[in-house]
């Protein structure tokens, strides 16, 4: 159910745009990420499209710019080898919906944001939910 606010941000055009860093991670863990925003939103990303490491020892993030005009529901386990970091920037409405179709796949954790006039930029932590790490898999291997 949309509120009169979303409906009007919605028909508007404004702010459906979330530009997404992932860092902190490996190429398969952000790979995991853009497979989820892919399925869930359009993105600005093939699926051919995959992250890849870069030589020398500076820390690498990938960027992808989603559009939350229609969102699908992402069911299914995705598991990630150890919690990612991902910056998002964009209107309330439009990084909240991203926010919240992440929660489906991922246990999210809101690190910290900057508000501005009309957008706002949030860092998020993802983690493979609860119950969702097959044997073996995830911070707590081998603990």
């Amino acid at each position: 159910m949309n509120t009169i606010k979303e409906k009007q941000t919605a028909a508007s055009g404004y702010g459906q745009e979330v530009s997404v860093v992932i860092s902190g991670c490996g190429k398969g863990d952000a790979r995991m990420v853009f497979d989820v925003l892919r399925a869930a939103f359009t993105t600005d990303r093939a699926s051919a499209d995959v992250p890849q490491d870069l030589a020398g020892r500076r820390p690498t993030a990938w960027a992808v710019t989603v559009d939350v005009t229609e969102a699908r529901v992402v069911s299914g386990v995705v598991a990630l080898d150890a919690p990612v970091s991902v910056d998002v920037q964009g209107g309330y409405w439009a990084v909240e919906r991203l926010r919240r179709s992440l929660a489906h796949a991922f246990d999210v954790q809101v690190v910290g944001t900057v508000s501005g006039d009309q957008e706002e930029e949030v860092r998020l932590r993802l983690r493979s939910r609860s119950g969702d790490r097959p044997e073996g898999h995830g911070p707590e291997a081998g603990q």
